[in-house]
Protein backbone atom coordinates (compact mmCIF):
# COMPACT_ATOMS: atom_id res chain seq x y z
CA UNK A 1 0.00 0.00 0.00
CA UNK A 2 3.04 2.33 -0.34
CA UNK A 3 2.13 4.22 -3.29
CA UNK A 4 -1.76 3.95 -2.65
CA UNK A 5 -3.73 7.01 -3.79
CA UNK A 6 -6.63 7.26 -1.70
CA UNK A 7 -8.65 10.51 -1.43
CA UNK A 8 -11.10 10.46 1.64
CA UNK A 9 -13.91 12.97 1.36
CA UNK A 10 -15.17 13.30 5.16
CA UNK A 11 -18.04 15.50 6.53
CA UNK A 12 -18.82 16.61 9.85
CA UNK A 13 -21.93 17.74 11.11
CA UNK A 14 -22.71 16.48 14.69
CA UNK A 15 -23.32 19.85 16.47
CA UNK A 16 -22.96 23.65 15.60
CA UNK A 17 -19.67 22.95 13.80
CA UNK A 18 -20.15 22.35 9.52
CA UNK A 19 -16.90 21.09 8.88
CA UNK A 20 -15.42 19.33 5.19
CA UNK A 21 -11.92 18.10 4.51
CA UNK A 22 -10.15 15.98 2.13
CA UNK A 23 -7.40 13.52 3.20
CA UNK A 24 -5.25 12.55 0.31
CA UNK A 25 -4.47 8.95 2.55
CA UNK A 26 -3.45 9.68 6.26
CA UNK A 27 -2.48 13.41 5.34
CA UNK A 28 -4.67 16.23 5.73
CA UNK A 29 -5.11 18.61 2.20
CA UNK A 30 -7.80 20.69 3.78
CA UNK A 31 -10.23 20.99 6.66
CA UNK A 32 -12.82 24.08 6.27
CA UNK A 33 -14.62 24.37 9.39
CA UNK A 34 -18.29 27.00 9.26
CA UNK A 35 -19.25 28.28 13.43
CA UNK A 36 -22.02 29.51 14.09
CA UNK A 37 -22.51 31.90 15.51
CA UNK A 38 -26.23 32.81 16.40
CA UNK A 39 -25.81 30.47 19.47
CA UNK A 40 -24.21 33.22 21.42
CA UNK A 41 -26.90 35.50 22.32
CA UNK A 42 -29.00 32.26 23.61
CA UNK A 43 -26.29 31.05 25.82
CA UNK A 44 -26.01 27.45 24.25
CA UNK A 45 -26.91 25.80 21.15
CA UNK A 46 -30.34 25.91 20.03
CA UNK A 47 -30.91 22.49 17.63
CA UNK A 48 -33.28 23.80 15.46
CA UNK A 49 -31.11 26.91 14.47
CA UNK A 50 -28.11 24.44 14.36
CA UNK A 51 -29.88 21.83 11.61
CA UNK A 52 -30.69 25.00 9.59
CA UNK A 53 -27.23 26.82 9.52
CA UNK A 54 -25.77 22.87 8.36
CA UNK A 55 -28.50 22.71 5.64
CA UNK A 56 -26.52 26.48 4.77
CA UNK A 57 -23.05 25.92 5.15
CA UNK A 58 -22.69 22.07 3.85
CA UNK A 59 -22.55 23.10 -0.23
CA UNK A 60 -19.82 26.10 0.31
CA UNK A 61 -17.86 24.38 2.99
CA UNK A 62 -17.89 20.98 0.75
CA UNK A 63 -17.05 23.03 -2.05
CA UNK A 64 -14.22 24.82 -0.29
CA UNK A 65 -12.54 21.68 0.93
CA UNK A 66 -12.41 20.64 -2.59
CA UNK A 67 -11.31 23.94 -3.85
CA UNK A 68 -8.25 24.04 -1.14
CA UNK A 69 -7.53 20.27 -1.61
CA UNK A 70 -7.11 21.19 -5.55
CA UNK A 71 -9.03 17.69 -6.60
CA UNK A 72 -12.18 17.62 -8.62
CA UNK A 73 -14.77 15.05 -6.82
CA UNK A 74 -14.14 12.64 -9.40
CA UNK A 75 -11.11 11.85 -7.87
CA UNK A 76 -12.88 10.72 -4.51
CA UNK A 77 -12.39 7.35 -3.05
CA UNK A 78 -15.09 7.75 -0.99
CA UNK A 79 -17.39 10.27 1.67
CA UNK A 80 -16.65 9.47 5.37
CA UNK A 81 -19.50 11.01 7.32
CA UNK A 82 -20.40 11.54 11.00
CA UNK A 83 -23.14 9.48 12.36
CA UNK A 84 -23.06 10.20 15.47
CA UNK A 85 -23.42 10.83 18.82
CA UNK A 86 -24.62 14.02 18.56
CA UNK A 87 -27.56 16.57 17.82
CA UNK A 88 -30.44 14.36 15.67
CA UNK A 89 -30.81 17.19 13.59
CA UNK A 90 -27.98 18.22 12.71
CA UNK A 91 -26.62 14.87 11.90
CA UNK A 92 -29.01 14.74 9.52
CA UNK A 93 -27.73 16.97 7.08
CA UNK A 94 -24.16 15.60 7.03
CA UNK A 95 -25.85 11.95 7.05
CA UNK A 96 -28.24 12.65 4.25
CA UNK A 97 -25.53 15.11 2.03
CA UNK A 98 -23.05 11.87 2.18
CA UNK A 99 -25.35 9.26 0.80
CA UNK A 100 -26.57 11.68 -1.37
CA UNK A 101 -22.95 12.79 -2.85
CA UNK A 102 -21.59 8.81 -2.60
CA UNK A 103 -24.56 7.69 -4.96
CA UNK A 104 -24.14 10.66 -7.71
CA UNK A 105 -20.51 9.96 -7.48
CA UNK A 106 -20.98 5.87 -7.13
CA UNK A 107 -18.31 5.65 -4.55
CA UNK A 108 -17.99 4.03 -1.10
CA UNK A 109 -19.94 5.70 2.19
CA UNK A 110 -18.49 5.19 5.53
CA UNK A 111 -19.65 6.01 8.65
CA UNK A 112 -17.51 7.28 11.34
CA UNK A 113 -18.32 7.61 15.44
CA UNK A 114 -17.74 11.11 16.39
CA UNK A 115 -16.22 10.44 19.48
CA UNK A 116 -13.85 7.30 17.96
CA UNK A 117 -12.47 10.19 15.35
CA UNK A 118 -11.50 12.36 18.13
CA UNK A 119 -9.06 9.53 19.59
CA UNK A 120 -7.76 8.73 15.67
CA UNK A 121 -7.26 12.36 15.28
CA UNK A 122 -3.76 11.34 16.62
CA UNK A 123 -2.81 9.48 13.26
CA UNK A 124 -3.45 12.22 11.02
CA UNK A 125 0.22 12.62 9.46
CA UNK A 126 1.72 15.77 10.19
CA UNK A 127 4.88 17.40 10.77
CA UNK A 128 6.65 16.74 13.80
CA UNK A 129 3.83 15.08 15.50
CA UNK A 130 4.10 11.61 17.28
CA UNK A 131 1.38 8.59 17.08
CA UNK A 132 1.08 6.60 19.96
CA UNK A 133 1.43 3.19 20.06
CA UNK A 134 -0.92 0.39 20.79
CA UNK A 135 -2.37 -0.14 23.60
CA UNK A 136 -3.08 3.31 24.55
CA UNK A 137 -5.01 5.05 26.92
CA UNK A 138 -7.42 7.91 25.66
CA UNK A 139 -9.63 10.44 27.33
CA UNK A 140 -12.45 11.83 25.36
CA UNK A 141 -12.99 15.31 27.05
CA UNK A 142 -15.59 17.58 25.34
CA UNK A 143 -19.07 19.49 26.36
CA UNK A 144 -20.99 16.05 25.70
CA UNK A 145 -18.57 12.89 26.62
CA UNK A 146 -16.21 12.74 29.58
CA UNK A 147 -14.81 8.87 28.73
CA UNK A 148 -11.33 6.94 29.75
CA UNK A 149 -10.88 4.35 27.07
CA UNK A 150 -8.50 1.41 26.40
CA UNK A 151 -7.58 1.80 22.60
CA UNK A 152 -5.80 -2.13 21.77
CA UNK A 153 -5.98 -1.08 17.58
CA UNK A 154 -8.05 1.46 15.23
CA UNK A 155 -11.00 -0.53 15.94
CA UNK A 156 -10.30 -2.25 19.02
CA UNK A 157 -11.39 0.24 22.07
CA UNK A 158 -13.15 -0.43 25.54
CA UNK A 159 -14.59 1.79 27.70
CA UNK A 160 -13.10 1.92 31.54
CA UNK A 161 -14.81 4.88 32.37
CA UNK A 162 -17.33 7.40 31.97
CA UNK A 163 -19.37 10.06 33.48
CA UNK A 164 -22.53 9.63 34.86
CA UNK A 165 -24.28 12.57 34.26
CA UNK A 166 -22.76 16.07 33.12
CA UNK A 167 -19.74 16.12 30.56
CA UNK A 168 -16.21 17.78 31.62
CA UNK A 169 -17.08 20.47 29.00
CA UNK A 170 -20.56 21.25 30.24
CA UNK A 171 -19.10 21.87 33.71
CA UNK A 172 -16.93 24.38 32.34
CA UNK A 173 -19.39 26.14 30.40
CA UNK A 174 -22.19 26.24 33.23
CA UNK A 175 -19.65 27.48 35.72
CA UNK A 176 -18.37 30.04 32.97
CA UNK A 177 -22.41 31.13 33.10
CA UNK A 178 -23.14 31.45 36.73
CA UNK A 179 -19.78 34.07 36.70
CA UNK A 180 -21.94 36.11 34.20
CA UNK A 181 -19.30 34.81 31.32
CA UNK A 182 -20.45 35.02 27.97
CA UNK A 183 -20.80 31.21 25.99
CA UNK A 184 -19.21 29.45 25.36
CA UNK A 185 -17.31 30.29 28.81
CA UNK A 186 -15.15 27.23 29.04
CA UNK A 187 -11.73 29.11 27.15
CA UNK A 188 -12.96 31.91 29.19
CA UNK A 189 -12.32 30.02 32.62
CA UNK A 190 -9.27 29.21 30.99
CA UNK A 191 -8.19 32.69 30.09
CA UNK A 192 -8.87 33.86 33.69
CA UNK A 193 -7.19 30.74 35.42
CA UNK A 194 -4.24 31.63 34.51
CA UNK A 195 -4.15 34.73 36.23
CA UNK A 196 -5.48 33.32 39.53
CA UNK A 197 -4.59 31.21 42.75
CA UNK A 198 -5.61 28.35 41.93
CA UNK A 199 -6.27 27.27 45.68
CA UNK A 200 -8.12 30.39 46.54
CA UNK A 201 -11.24 28.62 46.99
CA UNK A 202 -11.41 24.93 47.52
CA UNK A 203 -14.79 22.76 46.24
CA UNK A 204 -15.40 19.30 46.72
CA UNK A 205 -14.47 16.47 44.44
CA UNK A 206 -17.36 14.23 43.72
CA UNK A 207 -16.74 10.63 44.99
CA UNK A 208 -17.24 8.10 42.08
CA UNK A 209 -16.30 4.62 42.05
CA UNK A 210 -14.02 3.00 39.73
CA UNK A 211 -12.96 4.86 36.59
CA UNK A 212 -16.42 7.10 36.15
CA UNK A 213 -16.84 10.60 36.73
CA UNK A 214 -19.62 13.12 38.21
CA UNK A 215 -19.74 17.05 37.59
CA UNK A 216 -23.28 17.66 38.10
CA UNK A 217 -22.17 17.80 42.06
CA UNK A 218 -19.42 20.58 41.35
CA UNK A 219 -21.54 22.40 39.14
CA UNK A 220 -24.05 22.66 42.35
CA UNK A 221 -21.20 23.55 44.69
CA UNK A 222 -19.93 26.23 42.54
CA UNK A 223 -23.62 27.94 42.11
CA UNK A 224 -24.31 27.80 46.01
CA UNK A 225 -20.66 28.79 47.13
CA UNK A 226 -21.48 31.94 44.31
CA UNK A 227 -24.72 32.97 45.43
CA UNK A 228 -23.61 32.35 49.19
CA UNK A 229 -20.20 35.08 48.75
CA UNK A 230 -22.44 37.47 46.23
CA UNK A 231 -25.36 37.62 49.20
CA UNK A 232 -22.51 38.93 51.70
CA UNK A 233 -20.49 41.21 48.78
CA UNK A 234 -22.61 42.03 45.87
CA UNK A 235 -19.18 42.45 43.85
CA UNK A 236 -17.94 39.22 44.87
CA UNK A 237 -17.83 37.73 41.57
CA UNK A 238 -16.12 40.23 40.04
CA UNK A 239 -13.44 41.07 42.63
CA UNK A 240 -12.65 37.50 42.43
CA UNK A 241 -13.43 36.60 38.63
CA UNK A 242 -9.45 34.95 38.26
CA UNK A 243 -9.57 32.90 41.47
CA UNK A 244 -12.97 31.63 41.11
CA UNK A 245 -11.65 30.48 37.61
CA UNK A 246 -8.18 29.61 38.61
CA UNK A 247 -9.84 27.24 41.34
CA UNK A 248 -12.79 25.72 39.30
CA UNK A 249 -9.98 24.42 36.80
CA UNK A 250 -7.52 23.32 39.33
CA UNK A 251 -10.58 21.32 40.78
CA UNK A 252 -11.50 19.69 37.33
CA UNK A 253 -8.17 19.09 36.21
CA UNK A 254 -7.59 17.20 39.41
CA UNK A 255 -10.80 15.21 39.58
CA UNK A 256 -9.42 14.46 35.37
CA UNK A 257 -5.95 13.37 36.69
CA UNK A 258 -6.66 11.59 39.29
CA UNK A 259 -8.85 9.25 37.07
CA UNK A 260 -6.13 9.26 34.74
CA UNK A 261 -3.84 8.15 37.10
CA UNK A 262 -5.77 4.99 38.85
CA UNK A 263 -6.46 3.73 34.68
CA UNK A 264 -2.68 3.68 34.67
CA UNK A 265 -2.36 1.37 37.55
CA UNK A 266 -5.29 -0.59 36.47
CA UNK A 267 -4.13 -1.12 33.47
CA UNK A 268 -0.23 -1.19 33.48
CA UNK A 269 -0.61 1.50 30.56
CA UNK A 270 1.28 4.58 30.27
CA UNK A 271 0.51 6.24 26.78
CA UNK A 272 -2.22 8.67 27.21
CA UNK A 273 -4.39 10.43 24.78
CA UNK A 274 -6.21 13.41 24.76
CA UNK A 275 -9.28 14.09 22.60
CA UNK A 276 -11.89 16.37 22.31
CA UNK A 277 -12.80 19.99 22.74
CA UNK A 278 -11.80 20.28 26.16
CA UNK A 279 -8.53 19.20 25.20
CA UNK A 280 -7.47 22.63 24.43
CA UNK A 281 -7.68 23.73 27.50
CA UNK A 282 -4.29 24.90 28.59
CA UNK A 283 -4.05 23.35 32.28
CA UNK A 284 -4.81 19.88 31.24
CA UNK A 285 -2.62 20.09 28.34
CA UNK A 286 -0.04 21.03 31.43
CA UNK A 287 -0.87 18.74 33.98
CA UNK A 288 -0.01 16.10 31.19
CA UNK A 289 3.06 17.41 29.89
CA UNK A 290 3.47 17.39 33.78
CA UNK A 291 2.91 14.06 34.06
CA UNK A 292 5.43 12.66 31.50
CA UNK A 293 8.43 14.23 33.76
CA UNK A 294 6.44 13.22 37.45
CA UNK A 295 5.06 9.32 36.09
CA UNK A 296 6.83 8.51 33.19
CA UNK A 297 4.02 8.54 31.42
CA UNK A 298 4.28 9.39 27.05
CA UNK A 299 1.48 11.71 26.58
CA UNK A 300 0.27 12.93 23.18
CA UNK A 301 -1.82 16.28 22.58
CA UNK A 302 -3.43 17.46 19.55
CA UNK A 303 -2.65 20.02 17.64
CA UNK A 304 -5.66 22.89 18.48
CA UNK A 305 -7.38 22.37 15.25
CA UNK A 306 -8.02 18.89 15.88
CA UNK A 307 -9.57 19.77 19.35
CA UNK A 308 -12.52 21.05 18.45
CA UNK A 309 -14.88 19.04 15.95
CA UNK A 310 -13.33 19.62 12.46
CA UNK A 311 -13.13 17.00 9.55
CA UNK A 312 -10.20 16.13 9.31
CA UNK A 313 -10.32 13.73 12.01
CA UNK A 314 -13.75 11.58 10.62
CA UNK A 315 -11.43 11.62 7.33
CA UNK A 316 -8.74 9.28 8.75
CA UNK A 317 -10.72 7.21 10.47
CA UNK A 318 -12.88 6.93 6.93
CA UNK A 319 -9.12 6.25 5.08
CA UNK A 320 -8.24 3.57 8.14
CA UNK A 321 -11.75 2.35 7.24
CA UNK A 322 -11.13 2.13 3.36
CA UNK A 323 -8.38 0.15 3.93
CA UNK A 324 -10.12 -2.48 5.26
CA UNK A 325 -13.00 -2.08 3.11
CA UNK A 326 -15.25 -1.60 6.28
CA UNK A 327 -18.16 0.74 3.96
CA UNK A 328 -22.11 1.64 4.56
CA UNK A 329 -24.80 0.85 2.69
CA UNK A 330 -27.63 3.87 1.67
CA UNK A 331 -30.04 2.45 3.96
CA UNK A 332 -27.70 3.95 7.12
CA UNK A 333 -29.49 6.47 9.16
CA UNK A 334 -28.12 9.18 11.93
CA UNK A 335 -27.67 7.80 15.87
CA UNK A 336 -28.09 10.75 18.20
CA UNK A 337 -26.79 8.25 20.73
CA UNK A 338 -24.07 6.24 19.17
CA UNK A 339 -21.77 4.03 22.08
CA UNK A 340 -17.81 4.37 20.90
CA UNK A 341 -17.60 0.42 21.44
CA UNK A 342 -20.08 0.08 18.82
CA UNK A 343 -18.25 1.58 15.73
CA UNK A 344 -15.17 0.25 17.20
CA UNK A 345 -15.07 -3.36 15.90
Amino acid sequence: MENETIYILAIESSCDDTSAAVLHNNKRLSNVVATQKIHEEYGGVVPELASRAHQQNIVPVVHQALAKANIDKKQLSAIAFTRGPGLMGSLLVGTSFAKSLSLGLNIPLIEVNHMQAHILAHFIEEENSKKPAFPFLAMTISGGHTQIVLVRDYFDMEILGQTLDDAVGEAFDKSAKILGLPYPGGPLIDKYAQLGNPKAFPFPKPKVGDLNFSFSGLKTSILYFCQKMVKENPNFLVENRDDICASIQYTIIDILMSKLKKAVKQTGVKRIAIGGGVSANSGIRKALVDAEQRYGWETFIPKFEYCTDNAAMIGIVGYLKYKESKFSNQNISAKARYVITESAN
